[in-house]
């Protein structure tokens, strides 16, 4: 009888001590690494997004470090660590700064995240909603320039849509969605003017 070999499961320091030395995006998901491997598209969405917060943050004068190359520690309902990056990540630059030689590594909660969905996309609809909510993320955005996800979330017909979730009193997420010319409304950046319509056709 062939005995079965099982991979142990890694921690959230195993996968940080384990990420693989070539370039590109990795999570930790139920205890192993899996690459992320974003469209050219989902890139470009990613950038533009990413330019925009920044450009808001100066305007705004917001004491914010803005990246997509951070790494957070999540756990699911079940207390399992997981490892998140995110496409974007919004951080208190105080924060940031106060240990300028660790790793692009949170354990704690960031201000704001965004998710450039991909056809996967109960990765972010369901297990990242959750795990970033468990985390105390303000407020997350799901950017579903694809309209990937099902009609109870995109309506009949789905269209492209950006989705902000935000932290109420109970820590539960309150998700707005917006569609077409309706301003995004964001507590992160309330001078935000900011449409899906302005930034799906960049």
């Amino acid at each position: 009888m062939t005995a079965v070999i099982t991979k142990p499961k890694l921690s959230f320091s195993q996968f940080i001590n384990q990420l693989p030395d070539e370039e590109g995006c990795y999570e930790l998901v139920n205890g192993e690494i899996m690459r992320k491997q974003p469209t050219r598209k989902h890139d470009d969405i990613a950038d533009e997004i990413a330019d925009i917060l920044k450009m808001e943050a100066k305007r705004s004068n917001l004491n914010y470090r803005i990246s997509g190359r951070i790494v957070i520690r999540t756990e699911t309902q079940t207390g399992q660590e997981q490892g998140r990056y995110p496409d974007l990540a919004v951080v208190d630059k105080d924060v940031w700064e106060s240990n300028l030689t660790a790793q692009s590594v949170l354990y704690d909660a960031p201000v704001l995240v965004v998710e450039v969905v991909s056809t996967n996309w109960e990765d972010d609809y369901i297990d990242k909603l959750t795990e970033y909510q468990l985390l105390g993320i303000k407020e997350y955005w799901l950017i579903d320039y694809l309209a990937v996800a099902s009609r109870s979330w995109l309506g009949n017909p789905k269209q492209p849509t950006i989705f902000v979730c935000t932290l109420d009193e109970n820590n539960i997420y309150q998700i707005k969605s917006y569609q077409g010319d309706n301003r995004i409304e964001s507590s992160t950046f309330p001078k935000l003017k900011l449409t899906p319509l302005e930034l799906f056709e960049k």
